[in-house]
């Protein structure tokens, strides 16, 4: 999208992008561009939106697999008291079978000046629970990994819709040409793999970059960075002469979105070369902040997501790791104090880090899974997947923080007051990015998409 298109967004009526920006492309940028088609070079952020945004970006950490809410920000005394019992409200079908009440075993504490509860696994986040607004009563349609992956990041359980990087960088643009709009780190593949940050029917330039950040270097971190054979001038000369190929090639054909799409990534691989190699390299960093931040993808994925905010990515998703490993059916009690452990730190090192720089106050954080887990047991020591209601939290980017919003009943299975669907979820988050869910859209066979669906609605009461 262009910074002077309309402020009610459509497409493909109007060109996304004016000429001096659809670049051409070189051969020897083929392998990149391909893996950069989310390399947006977009608006420059200044006149796109609805209204005034109060964020400019996002980061999403993602405990792919879901968490227990009442583990962490939900404290649910009455899983003790009834502990081994099925009562009425306990019993809400699930993916699975389950047996009865099974209490949380950590300890809760208020933190901050506002009292907020937080448990005793995450003593870094909760130094920052002031800034945290708790979404205690998140709910969603489908228990199952797949249908619920699709609906928290594409907003439909459907596989054939754009993901909501896409909607926010479409919307949005860039604010760096030289680096990929929307990043998702992962160290490996969740369930449902690259259709999570897909663009779907929207250009192609605003699906997702995938970086497998398991390895450090940066040359195995982004495949095909460098190019052997050719100088920096004799690329240049190459993909200027593909521009004009290309550009004479789409004077008799108005409308080529993907040719289009190509040509802009290639020249976002073309500058990437010399912009990713000091962006993705960790070791520029100095000690200290190294060791704040922790070891493991986790941290690495945090610290590098903080590196890219700062250069102007409009999205980054940081995965927990591979597959699912917040799935606790089994073992939950030993397991998720280490998981904590892996995230804490490095949670702690982030929000400390964008405070600091100045970036909090427009950078929106969110945290969670695709649900959470049940109060009741499964397979005597683990916990079944609970789509009815589940905690998620925001910090910065003009959330209220110290405060918890919505309530589940007193067992933590169902969401009751002021429940807010993922619908909601997304509404809120462009809102606060300056876009109007009901007006971002995109025609596609016949009718206006958006990522709301006919959904949602924007929640203001956790708005600062």
């Amino acid at each position: 999208m262009r910074s002077d298109s309309p402020l009610t967004l459509h497409g493909p009526a109007a060109p996304l992008l004016d000429r001096r920006q659809w670049l051409g492309g070189g051969l020897g940028m083929l392998g990149a561009a391909t893996m950069l088609a989310g390399a947006a070079p977009g608006a420059d952020g200044s006149g796109g939106t609805h209204f005034a945004p109060r964020a400019k970006r996002v980061i999403h950490l993602f405990m792919n697999g879901g968490p227990f809410q009442a583990d962490l920000f939900d404290p649910k005394p009455a899983l003790t008291k009834y502990a081994g019992q099925k009562p009425a409200g306990a019993n809400l079908v699930t993916e699975r079978p389950t047996g009865g009440l099974l209490p949380s075993p950590f300890k809760y504490r208020p933190c901050g000046q506002s009292g907020v509860p937080v448990s005793e696994l995450l003593p870094g986040v909760a130094k920052h629970i002031d800034d945290i607004c708790v979404l205690r009563s998140m709910h969603a349609d489908n228990p199952n990994h797949g249908p619920a992956l699709l609906q928290m990041n594409n907003g439909t359980i459907l596989p054939t819709r754009p993901s909501m990087g896409a909607w926010f960088l479409y919307g949005l643009g860039t604010e760096n040409a030289d680096l990929p709009g929307y990043l998702v780190l992962c160290p490996g593949r969740p369930v449902r793999f690259s259709i999570l940050w897909n663009s779907a029917f929207l250009p192609s330039a605003y699906q997702g970059t995938y970086i497998n950040h398991s390895q450090s270097d940066v040359s195995q971190l982004v495949p095909y960075l460098r190019n052997a054979e050719w100088s920096r001038e004799e690329q240049r000369r190459q993909l200027d002469l593909m521009q004009r190929l290309n550009a004479e090639h789409r004077r008799d054909r108005s409308e080529e979105a993907a040719l289009e799409a190509r040509m802009a990534s290639m020249e976002t691989a073309f500058r990437m070369q010399f912009q990713a190699s000091e962006a993705f390299d960790l070791t520029r960093e100095t000690a200290a902040t190294r060791e704040a931040y922790g070891a493991g993808h986790f941290a690495n994925g945090c610290l590098l997501a903080r590196r890219m905010v700062e250069r102007g990515v409009r999205f980054v998703q940081v995965y927990y790791g591979n597959g699912q490993p917040w799935d606790t059916h089994a073992g939950h009690n030993e397991k998720v104090p280490s998981l904590c452990r892996s995230i804490d730190q490095p949670i702690d090192a982030l929000l400390g880090d964008l405070k600091r720089l100045g970036l909090l106050d427009d950078t929106l954080v969110i945290w969670g899974g695709e649900f959470g887990r049940t109060p009741t047991s499964e397979n005597g020591n683990g916990r079944d997947h609970n789509h009815h209601g589940f905690t998620m939290w925001m910090a910065g980017g003009g959330v209220r923080g110290g405060m918890t919003y919505g309530e589940t009943d007193e067992f933590g299975f169902r969401a009751e007051v002021d429940k807010m669907h993922v619908h909601d979820m997304h509404a809120t988050v462009l809102h606060l990015l300056g876009l109007d869910h009901e007006r971002l859209t995109y025609r596609y066979a016949g009718r206006d998409y958006r990522l709301t669906d006919v959904h949602g609605r924007v929640v203001h009461d956790i708005i600062a």
